[in-house]
């Protein structure tokens, strides 16, 4: 980790648990069901899809041929069903212990701290304080792809100003994380799920397997 210049964080499953927000927004996802069922097999195509030169109009016209409506309509549909309609759930949610005091101790360590998410960041609001320690906040989505896409990845670096190798990319999800920043050229830290630490399996995809967020620290810092 002597190499290590900047930490960079996913936030969904990674700063806060899913299950906190999945178990929120039951009576949302069913009430809206065919769309949000139409609108995972379109997140599914752009996850294997190439940097595009607009992402949002792509993504629309994905939806309303899923869907048979107008482009509009799926645009006001997913702006309203995702980007807009779930804001009001992350207020409530706690994220995981230690987590944001993670990125004061990097920062104060002097490395550079980033967040690159396949959803808005602005979603989550300020990150639960997490934002004011970052260099860089990234939607993957601006970007023009989803990851795994090395592209996406390759925008986080350029936009911190170094080399992918200088880079801890921290996550959950094995393909779209972890995978796909190693692909990218990045190191990169797991956070393991209940299963992984009670039976002390690490990935060995990853260059750190972690249990909490002192320990990422800990592993990162010394």
């Amino acid at each position: 980790m002597n190499s290590i210049k900047a930490v960079a964080f996913d936030i969904d499953g990674t700063l806060y648990a899913n299950w906190r927000l999945y178990i929120r927004i039951v009576p949302h996802f069913l009430k809206n069901l065919n769309f949000f069922l139409s609108y995972k097999k379109v997140r599914d195509i752009l996850h294997r899809t190439a940097p595009l030169p607009d992402f949002y109009e792509y993504q629309a016209r994905l939806l309303a041929d899923a869907m048979h409506v107008s482009v509009d309509t799926a645009r006001t549909l997913i702006n309203d069903k995702v980007y807009c309609g779930l804001c009001k759930y992350f207020p409530k949610i706690t994220p995981y212990k230690n987590a944001v005091e993670s990125f004061e101790v990097f920062k104060k360590a002097g490395l550079k701290c980033a967040i690159l998410s396949d959803f808005p960041p602005q979603q989550k609001g300020d990150i639960w304080g997490a934002e004011k320690f970052c260099d860089v906040v990234l939607g993957s989505e601006g970007c023009g792809a989803l990851k795994p896409s090395v592209y996406t990845f390759g925008t986080l670096a350029e936009k911190l100003g170094l080399k992918s190798e200088e880079i801890l990319y921290v996550g959950n999800n094995i393909k779209a994380d972890i995978i796909g920043a190693r692909n990218a050229g990045m190191k990169t830290a797991y956070l393991m799920p209940f299963w992984r630490r009670l039976f002390g399996l690490k990935l060995r995809h990853a260059d750190i397997s972690f249990k909490n967020y002192r320990q990422l620290q800990e592993i990162v810092l010394h």
